[in-house]
């Protein structure tokens, strides 16, 4: 007995498996925002959300960048994702000629959004790591969730390339369409 997975099943499982990850994004992203505001506005205790109390007990104004900086990591993902599950969502992905603007618009998006996610996860980590000289106890990158700013920098420098690959692939395309 063979099993056969095609595209469309594929596709439609990655279709779901995007909404997925997209809304637990939109909750993480919301969650940073709120509780931010939240410590800022009404209970400053809140800042043991995260282990961040005693950053925020060192200056309210470097808990504030802390905030905004994992809030910022957190709305691009989740931007990236919405980007992905409108793609698929629209079934704008067509695998017989793949080769359109939309589709060369839509990598180079991917690869703005991971580069940002790169940029800002490489500011907090260098933040943190001049918040833990001056002898402020933070817990790791991981726990907050801005980890692998390089693997996101590459990310979109990857991106970038396919996008440029895409861009040429898509003038021949547009050339051959003409011909015909």
């Amino acid at each position: 007995m063979e099993i056969k997975i095609g595209t469309p099943e594929i596709l439609k499982f990655l279709n779901i498996l995007s909404w997925i990850i997209f809304i637990g994004l939109c909750i993480e992203a919301g969650m940073y925002l709120f509780n931010g505001i939240y410590t800022m506005t009404i209970n400053s205790y809140n800042a043991r959300f995260l282990n961040l109390l005693d950053l925020y007990n060192f200056s309210p104004s470097h808990y504030i960048q802390e905030m905004i900086l994992m809030s910022i990591v957190a709305v691009l993902k989740a931007i990236m994702f919405y980007l992905i599950v409108k793609m698929l969502h629209e079934k704008k992905l067509n695998v017989t000629q793949p080769f359109t603007a939309e589709m060369g618009r839509f990598i180079f998006y991917m690869a703005y959004l991971a580069f940002g996610i790169g940029l800002f996860s490489y500011w907090a980590s260098k933040f943190n790591n001049w918040l833990t000289t001056n002898g402020v106890k933070l817990p790791a990158l991981e726990t907050l969730n801005l980890e692998g700013a390089s693997v996101w920098i590459f990310m979109g420098v990857i991106l970038f390339v396919i996008g440029q690959v895409f861009k040429r692939g898509i003038e021949i395309q547009s050339e051959i369409d003409l011909t015909i």
